[in-house]
């Protein structure tokens, strides 16, 4: 277990890790206001426009949780040619992630999901995007890229939303070139895209994209997660059928369980006080579970670390990262 001064040293030695994200990219537009009436033309509420704010979303979201510990955070995905990337490139570029290995398409649009929020409540979600797989070309820049940039990694994240970045075909080019290279890779899955992850470091579902990637019934005992027999052959089973070393399953309210083989599943109790907003938690933690193996952690450690981060990520409201003092500061409390 992480102690104050162990979480400390392990955070100084993340500042000199460099991790590439690659995956599914978008840019997440807030619009905030207050709701006071009906809309006499149809029952919904009119929503007085306060503020709008930007964020950068998905894969984006991982790197930039990465930039707040590492100078050396690096993101590949594929944007349009439009206002969105621009913003989405500012925003992380301001963030200090480096954007240079992004794709840019000609006919494809910046994946850009607007939520509409009143009182600290989700009114709509409005998405802009055009789902389609890599071209041949796409990939072969891809491998030419990585290929170039792979000796001075530590680590590599696949952050696969299921919007047609993330597939087989990339999946075992990625998988095959960093293996070769010896360089560790994580993976965050997506239920709509199954896919398979042989050559990854660790995998990390959430509880639901375990369940259906293993294709198992989840009927959610009510007692610890080292006591549902259900959840634990999810783990065994994903360790063979994903055939890696690790499966980290998050699990919310209940933390995470850690799946390794020839080792007893071990569970993280949940650091979070508060919860606001769980979007970006799975983004949260892949970050800093990568970016503690990196720095030299065990898995467990690593897991307990990625878990803290998560319990500050959920108590603030939106697409949000953690920053340094906060880390300390709950590794202290």
């Amino acid at each position: 277990m992480l102690t104050a001064t162990t979480a400390r040293d392990a955070i100084e030695r993340m500042a000199k890790s460099r991790v590439l994200v690659i995956g599914d990219v978008m840019l997440d537009h807030f619009i905030w206001g207050a709701v006071r009436r009906i809309s006499p033309e149809a029952p919904v509420p009119i929503v007085e426009v306060t503020k709008e704010t930007t964020f950068p979303g998905g894969a984006a979201n991982v790197a930039r949780n990465l930039s707040a510990f590492t100078p050396h955070a690096f993101l590949m995905g594929r944007v349009g040619k439009d206002s969105a990337a621009g913003e989405l490139k500012r925003l992380l570029n301001d963030e200090g992630v480096n954007t240079d290995p992004m794709l840019e398409s000609d006919t494809l649009p910046t994946i850009a999901k607007t939520r509409i929020i009143a009182r600290q409540q989700h009114v709509v979600r409005v998405d802009r995007e055009t789902i389609e797989k890599l071209s041949p070309e796409e990939l072969a820049l891809i491998s030419e890229r990585l290929q170039v940039m792979l000796p001075e990694l530590d680590g590599v994240i696949i952050e696969d939303y299921g919007k047609g970045f993330v597939t087989q075909a990339f999946a075992d080019q990625v998988l095959g070139l960093c293996k070769a290279a010896g360089k560790l890779v994580t993976v965050d899955p997506s239920p709509r895209n199954p896919l398979s992850w042989h050559g990854a470091s660790l995998v990390k579902p959430n509880r639901l994209e375990a369940f259906a990637a293993a294709g198992i019934q989840d009927h959610r005992s009510p007692g610890p997660p080292l006591e549902d027999k259900r959840l634990l052959e999810v783990g065994e089973q994903l360790l063979d059928q994903w055939a890696v070393g690790k499966v980290l399953v998050t699990l919310g309210e209940q933390g995470m369980i850690l799946f390794q083989r020839d080792v007893a599943p071990h569970h993280i109790p949940t650091r979070a006080r508060e919860v606001y907003d769980v979007s970006g938690a799975g983004d949260t933690a892949i970050a800093f579970l990568t970016l503690a193996l990196t720095a030299g952690l065990s898995a467990e450690d690593a897991a307990d670390l990625a878990n803290h981060a998560s319990g500050i990520v959920v108590g603030k409201l939106g697409t949000a990262r953690v920053m340094k003092n906060e880390l300390l500061q709950a590794f202290e409390d």
